[in-house]
């Protein structure tokens, strides 16, 4: 029997587990279908554009700092972190605008200019979301957990109260903020993950404090900086790394225990231990045989939102953009029902865009820019054809930017690339184009992810955004890390 332990996948959870393994002395092996590592943090460069196509803000950097330690390095010998300021400019229908500064005397003032009774209501809140935070990260985000049983604890019962997970998103920042500028705002980062602030239970206001007092950072270079250097430290480790290398399906033994792949090419290879780093419904669906039913419970479940994406190389600047950008809908709770109950594009949506030229020059040639532009959209369904829709949305996106400031957009677009939900399915083999997995949208969401082992199965786990604890850099990498203490645990 081999001792090794295969990964499938090499996204950001698969890196952090193959480096964990290999620093204590594991042999690994990771098998990748695309031609790059880095999963859904990745990049495109055509034309003298450079996008990061996936995550284009960092938080919590003390977790990559984490791993690096573990394998005895210094993140600082591999990638350079710089601080985002502001973290986001946003910009609403009526002309408001709002920096969302990470130095707290300058945030105070932005408070203050728009909203100064909210000023108090910001150190409330803030308490409020560090007491939430104390609650669940010792409990939760940083320690393995395999289901609700595992974090029924004297601990979490004292702490259950502190929590909020009683009410949303929308009704604890409305408790807050008098502002209907600011409730949006602070709704927004229920979005982090792919969820709607108005069913997403207010636990997750804690993402708003993480970034707030933690702050946004951008690999120098650009965001795939950190996919090279995970790649570098796993290929330093002995760890194999082969790409383009498509998974058929996972082999297991009569009882049920994991004992190696086979990929599309035909070729066989043995492990103690397999770790997927894919959607988990993905997996169930397509490479574990057997499991029809566990595969029919998790189409069930409630994905996160998808993306509708636009690459633009264009040729001239727009002075008031800054690194992060929003341009917000007019009406937020219908942009959302939109999207999770009809399943339908939002007619108003809400945009992101990101111009990582501002913050690396070499990533638009001289007077252009290169906007990332991300739209939240519905899951794959019935209602949506998108090769239909596609060009229609993209022309909706661009207009609506061009009457919130970006005077003359279309004309100036010299490059362009769409993605669409399909798209997404398609490179990522995310289920429906989901980018964060199951949604949070209701108070039990965060127990309902597929649990590191899987179930019934020896030997076989999971690891990234579709299992504990979450989507978004940090969490993925903390997956990483949990699954590791689960599969040293297990291992002979």
């Amino acid at each position: 029997m081999s001792d090794r332990v295969i990964i499938i996948g090499a996204g950001l959870g698969g890196l952090t587990a193959a480096i964990r393994l290999a620093a204590k002395g594991r042999r690994v092996t990771v098998v990748e279908k695309n031609e790059r590592v880095g999963g859904k943090l990745n990049h495109l460069s055509a034309q003298g554009y450079t996008f990061d196509t996936g995550p284009s803000l960092l938080t919590m950097p003390w977790v990559i700092r984490d791993l690096f330690a573990a394998a005895g390095r210094r993140m600082e010998d591999y990638i350079q972190l710089d601080q985002i300021e502001p973290i986001c400019r946003y910009t609403w229908p009526d002309g408001t605008i709002f920096h969302a500064w990470q130095r707290l005397p300058q945030l105070i003032q932005e408070v203050e200019r728009l909203s100064p009774a909210d000023v108090p209501a910001l150190f409330r809140y803030l308490a409020h979301t560090a007491t939430i935070y104390d609650a669940v990260a010792d409990t939760f985000l940083l320690k393995p957990f395999d289901g609700l049983r595992e974090v029924l604890t004297p601990r979490l019962v004292s702490d259950g109260p502190h929590i909020d997970a009683l009410r949303s998103v929308d009704a604890a920042v409305r408790s807050f903020f008098r502002s209907p500028h600011l409730r949006q705002l602070f709704n927004r980062y229920a979005t982090y993950n792919g969820s709607s602030p108005y069913r997403s239970p207010a636990t997750f206001t804690v993402i708003s404090y993480i970034e707030l007092t933690e702050g946004g950072w951008y690999v120098r270079g650009g965001m795939y900086g950190l996919a090279i250097a995970l790649a570098q430290l796993c290929d330093e480790l002995g760890v194999e790394l082969r790409l383009n290398a498509p998974v058929a399906q996972i082999l297991l033994h009569p009882g049920g225990a994991a004992r190696g792949v086979r990929l599309a090419c035909g070729e066989e290879l043995c492990a103690a231990q397999v770790i997927v780093n894919a959607d988990p419904r993905y997996a169930y669906e397509a490479l574990i045989p057997g499991q029809t039913a566990m595969a029919r419970r998790m189409a069930r479940l409630e994905p996160s939102c998808s993306g509708f994406v636009l690459f633009l190389g264009i040729d001239r600047t727009y002075a008031q953009l800054a690194h992060h950008n929003i341009f917000f809908s007019g009406d937020y709770p219908r942009e959302f029902a939109a999207i999770f109950a009809k399943g339908v594009p939002a007619a108003d949506p809400t945009v992101y865009v990101a111009a990582s030229c501002l913050s690396d020059s070499q990533h638009a040639p001289p007077g252009h820019m290169n906007l990332f532009v991300l739209v939240n959209a519905p899951t794959l369904g019935e209602r949506v054809c998108w090769e239909r829709e596609a060009g229609p949305y993209r022309d909706l996106v661009v207009a609506k930017l061009e009457r919130m400031g970006l005077t003359g957009l279309g004309q100036h677009i010299t490059y362009e690339q769409i993605w669409t939900p399909a798209d997404l399915e398609a490179r990522y083999n995310a289920a429906g184009g989901a980018i964060y997995g199951l949604s949070s949208n209701n108070r039990f969401s965060a127990f309902m992810r597929p649990p590191l082992r899987a179930r019934g199965l020896r030997g076989l786990y999971f690891v990234g955004g579709g299992t504990h604890p979450g989507g978004g850099i940090p969490l993925v990498l903390l997956s990483g890390r949990a699954v590791v203490e689960r599969v040293i645990a297990d291992s002979p």
